[in-house]
């Protein structure tokens, strides 16, 4: 599953179904060249032509025809040891120590989940989602004419939820990929699978929405629709009218872990680039800028004097990283990556994911409210991704704060690379700095874009606050950087 939301009702679930109680369970163009699509897939209907300009689709003809090439896929994983047995004797006796010792632990019980999958090529490679065949130690591909194959994982790519696997066959039947990013709201589509086991299952609904990020992941961009999903559709497809698929279904939100109408599909144009990496070699590369971010609230763009929120505001730069050499800096509001216009803080991961690495990209980006031109050179993702002083002990604004100068020897107990600043020492519950989302241990390291050094400091620029326009705060926590406004 999807991680769960802590403290909600509701809850994201991935849906692959696990066998227990029922039944036993940013990359588009990496070198993605118009050849090695038709190699590896076909975007070609069964019938061709324009797309359909009617809002009935022939389901009944689109359903005949893709329902082969779409697959059961069932995992087996190792739970662990079963529970020891008991006996009849005392803990004490020696007869009891004998029995636990050759007959107490009962070997590893194999559990079984479910999921979908669909071919895209007739010799066998099949998509799928990665949490569907995650930790299987062995993969069983069951075909809609009741053949059985072994499958076998060729690459998987957690940071999207997608894997690759083939089997040993020829001659299979695939469904067609399409392009989802000519997709509109209430456009039909039709969702393919096996929910709780229920092979061959056809369900339809429209587009509900694109574009959504559940927090699954760097790279969330999903197509929302209310074609009912549920346990075991993952990694089924998603078909529009012309029956090609333009996602992957992956998860749901849902109370009761069934279908409510709102799951969520990863898009076909993002799965083209991560099937063709995986094919290659079994793994995805992606671009690396080295920046962390976050998005431009309402406050924030108050005090950096923005018109709108749309932008990635600049928290932290990571040293020596294609991002610092290029002359970024924190508090930089980046507006354009390699001309695609960033409106929102999820477009710049996807449009970083999919640089070519080595390739020198222009970014644009506000600063002190003007426009700069920087060039970045993108380099590879790599799997690193990472006493007090006595006159002015504690000092207590209006904020709600509690805070003292940073120390030597608060720097080495906090663990924190900050060698100036205020360190957080309290927030009182309910304050204007609990509502910003100070913590304790935040160490602040500037109060409207000028170095925070004393409490005088922060006092001064409490009381000289303009009415209206939120204090600007740049806060260091647990390594990280980030922007807190705390309102007026």
């Amino acid at each position: 599953m999807l991680d769960r939301f802590r403290g909600r009702r509701w809850a994201w679930s991935a849906v692959a179904l696990a066998a227990v109680l029922i039944l036993g369970g940013v990359t588009y163009g990496f070198g993605v060249t118009k050849s090695t699509q038709l190699l590896l897939w076909t975007e070609q209907t069964a019938t061709g032509g324009a797309a359909p300009t009617v809002l009935a689709p022939d389901w009944v003809k689109i359903g005949r025809d893709l329902k082969p090439a779409v697959v059961n896929v069932s995992a087996k994983r190792a739970q662990g040891p079963a529970p020891e047995m008991s006996t009849p004797f005392g803990e004490d006796s020696p007869f009891d120590r004998y029995f636990r010792d050759h007959f107490g632990t009962r070997p590893q019980r194999p559990v079984r989940s479910m999921g979908s999958g669909f071919m895209i090529n007739a010799n066998g490679y099949i998509v799928t989602n990665n949490h569907v065949v995650d930790g299987a130690t062995q993969l069983q591909v069951k075909l809609s004419d009741g053949r059985e194959f072994q499958g076998k994982v060729i690459g998987r790519d957690p940071k999207t939820d997608l894997a690759l696997l083939k089997i040993e066959a020829t001659g299979l039947p695939v469904i067609p990929l399409g392009d989802s990013s000519a997709l509109q709201v209430g456009e039909p589509v039709m969702a393919i699978g096996n929910p709780f086991g229920l092979e061959q299952t056809v369900t339809t609904g429209i587009v509900s929405a694109t574009g959504r990020s559940i927090g699954a992941g760097p790279y969330d961009d999903f197509i929302q629709t209310d074609a009912s999903v549920n346990p075991g559709n993952s990694g089924g497809p998603l078909i529009n009218a012309r029956g090609q698929v333009i996602g992957i279904n992956t998860a749901i939100f849902s109370q009761s872990g069934g279908s409510v109408g709102i799951g969520f599909a990863i898009p076909v144009s993002l799965a083209k680039s991560v099937v063709t990496q995986l094919a290659d070699s079994g793994s995805v590369t992606r671009g690396w800028l080295g920046v962390a971010i976050q998005p431009l609230t309402t406050d924030l763009a108050k005090t950096f004097n923005r018109p709108d929120t749309k932008g990635a505001l600049v928290s932290s730069v990571t040293p020596s990283s294609p991002a610092s050499r290029a002359g970024l800096k924190p508090g930089d509001i980046i507006t354009m990556y390699d001309s695609r216009a960033i409106n929102r803080v999820a477009d710049l991961p996807r449009a970083v994911a999919e640089t070519r690495v080595g390739r020198e990209v222009p970014v644009s980006a506000i600063r002190d409210g003007q426009t700069v031109q920087l060039t970045a050179r993108i380099e590879a993702l790599e799997a690193k991704e990472g006493g007090q002083a006595a006159s002015e002990a504690e000092a207590k604004p209006s904020l709600g704060l509690s805070v003292q100068p940073m120390t030597p020897d608060l720097a080495r107990r906090l663990g924190t690379p900050a060698r100036q600043g205020l360190v957080v020492q309290g927030v009182e519950a309910g304050s204007p700095a609990a509502d910003a989302g100070f913590e304790r241990g935040d160490v602040i390291v500037e109060v409207n874009r000028q170095p925070a050094r004393s409490v005088e400091q922060l006092k001064e620029a409490v009381a000289k606050r303009e009415k209206g326009k939120p204090i600007l705060f740049r806060v260091e926590r647990e390594g990280a950087s980030l922007f807190l406004t705390v309102a007026a």
